[in-house]
């Protein structure tokens, strides 16, 4: 079984491309500062590299 790894949405959407809100939904983040646990998988770390400006990996 895969680790789990929390996401934080550190930076506001306002401004952001359409697919970029899309993978940020996609990963369960909805508002700021908002904390999610997700399994590290090859899908979910390419989303986070899709929107690494947006979203950080909290220990």
């Amino acid at each position: 079984m895969a680790n789990q790894i929390k996401i934080k949405l550190k930076k506001s959407l306002i401004g952001s491309s359409e697919k970029q809100i899309k993978v940020v939904n996609g990963l369960g983040l909805k508002k700021v500062n908002q904390v999610v646990e997700q399994y590290d998988t090859p899908t979910i770390m390419g989303m986070i590299n899709k929107v690494s400006h947006l979203v950080e990996i909290v220990k």
